[in-house]
């Protein structure tokens, strides 16, 4: 019996994965994460890093991020609390999807993570205050790999749901396609 339903995106390999969740009047228990049952996650279950972040503000826009290749990074990002739009953006130039995007609300209530392969920029814009994301990295970060799009670019015409509140002066300052 899997512990996960997996959602499929327009994007080719960009998945939404939903924990399933026991509970009772305590509260509930749900595996995280599982090599076996995610073993397409890096291409081989394995994690090289953990990320914690803490956005306080709602409307805080970060991203969109990515590493170039050979350090292009799986991610599994999820929402410990509080709610984002959780958004993707296709990178790879002979992906019939390129630079489009799809955005799926993570939080702690729906138990969904978004499980993003190499090859697509991440970003993600708070809908409520003080959200904790965590992302599982199938390989560590490479300073000199990483790269971003401007979330606000009009080519990428990203539906962000909320005025912008916040966004950092690095993210702003990525150059427009």
């Amino acid at each position: 019996m899997s512990r996960f339903n997996r959602l499929p995106t327009p994007l080719s390999g960009l998945t939404v994965v939903e924990r399933k969740q026991a509970g009772d009047e305590r509260g509930f228990f749900s595996r995280f994460f599982c090599r076996d049952e995610l073993s397409d996650f890096g291409g081989d279950g394995a994690i090289a890093q953990i990320n914690h972040t803490l956005t306080r503000n709602k409307g805080t826009i970060r991203g969109m991020h990515f590493q170039r290749p050979p350090h292009d990074e799986t991610k599994f990002v999820s929402c410990l609390s509080g709610a984002v739009f959780d958004v993707a953006v296709d990178i790879r130039p002979d992906s019939p999807t390129y630079l489009q995007w799809y955005g799926e609300v993570l939080s702690a209530e729906n138990a969904r993570s978004m499980m993003i392969p190499g090859g697509f920029a991440h970003g993600f814009q708070t809908l409520t205050e003080n959200c904790e994301l965590i992302y599982l990295h199938d390989k560590p970060y490479a300073p000199g790999a990483e790269g971003g799009l401007n979330p606000l670019d009009p080519r990428l015409a990203i539906a962000w749901p909320l005025e912008v509140t916040q966004m950092s002066e690095r993210d702003r300052g990525f150059s427009l396609l």
